[in-house]
């Protein structure tokens, strides 16, 4: 019989993304239950069977709705019942963390247990289930915040552990790959909550721009970003480098080797010499890079600039240093 285009270009991608692992390597598929991860399950477990590896299905339960421990353990029962070889679910604690709003709270929180399920299983690869929508999406909210290239270059296929394969497949594509194979997903009410940036993004923004552009702005959008990756990844390569080559024991920069560095370069050691000091990188945004950058181009004496995590960043003593605020 004749496989169904949704869920063979589901399996592909994970084909394709997972070809370089050894047979006997163990895979872990966050899910949270929705038709992306779930395809994302369904297909991995369906490729694992050629490619010898282990499946393990994790799936976190924020705790910020009624009833999400139930749905934790139904999306257990549904990883076992669709071929994980093991299942994992853990509950976390998503506060007011200090300086972040709840989604980022959430996001950091969710990183947090995965690591600690890919460091128990001994995971060679996490997979995770953003598609091609999500893409442009993302693109879509770091231009609307002027986040600048990093905006552009969106989600990283790959980093550290962790692999997103779907983001050359569509959501439609995932959600009629769970009709197809007689997959019951959950639609979180958080997606359907205008309250959230990304949601409004999804629902409003996007179908506007294809009705008056024209069809295919999600793919265009996601294209753009891939074109744009291999620059930022090779102006955030050399940043590091420079950053590594200048920073003292202490964590501050000296200001007077800053001065030299091209503007694209120093902004981005800049950011990291805030996120190493504890800035939350989903909220440094470009504008506090450029608050930061002003006290190297546009010194006047001002005693220091705010930054997101109750940071400060200061000049004194020929160093420019990111520190707590008291």
């Amino acid at each position: 019989m004749r496989l169904h285009p949704s869920v063979a270009a589901v399996r592909v991608a994970v084909r394709r993304d997972l070809e370089d692992l050894d047979p006997g390597a163990v895979v872990v598929v966050a899910c949270s239950g929705g038709a992306d991860s779930l395809a994302l399950l369904a297909a991995t477990v369906h490729e694992a069977r050629a490619g010898g590896w282990k499946v393990v299905g994790a799936t976190v339960d924020h705790g910020l709705q009624d009833g999400s421990d139930a749905q934790a353990e139904r999306v257990v029962a549904q990883m076992a019942a669709l071929g994980a070889d093991e299942t994992l679910t853990a509950r976390v604690q998503v506060g007011a963390d200090a300086g972040i709003g709840p989604e980022a709270a959430a996001r950091r929180a969710r990183y947090a247990v995965l690591e600690q399920v890919a460091d128990h299983v001994g995971a060679a690869a996490v997979l995770l289930g953003h598609t091609r929508d999500d893409q442009a999406e993302t693109v879509l909210l770091g231009l609307a915040r002027g986040s600048g290239g990093r905006s552009l270059a969106g989600m990283r296929r790959r980093f550290d552990r962790y692999r997103r394969p779907l983001l050359d497949v569509s959501r439609d594509d995932t959600v009629t790959a769970c009709q197809v194979e007689g997959i019951e997903v959950w639609d979180d009410p958080h997606n359907l909550d205008p309250g959230f940036a990304r949601v409004r993004v999804r629902r409003s923004v996007l179908p506007v721009l294809e009705d008056q552009l024209g069809p295919g702005i999600a793919a265009t959008l996601a294209r753009t970003a891939d074109q744009l990756r291999a620059d930022t990844d090779l102006l955030d390569d050399l940043a590091e480098a420079t950053y590594a080559d200048l920073v003292t024991a202490e964590g501050a920069l000296p200001v007077e080797a800053l001065e030299g560095v091209p503007d694209a370069l120093r902004r981005r050691v800049l950011r990291l010499v805030a996120v190493a000091a504890g800035a939350p990188p989903a909220e440094l945004f470009h504008e506090h890079v450029l608050a930061l950058d002003s006290l190297l181009t546009r010194w006047r004496g001002q005693k220091w600039v705010d930054l997101p995590g109750h940071l400060r960043g200061v000049r004194r003593d020929g160093l420019l240093e990111v520190t707590r605020a008291t």
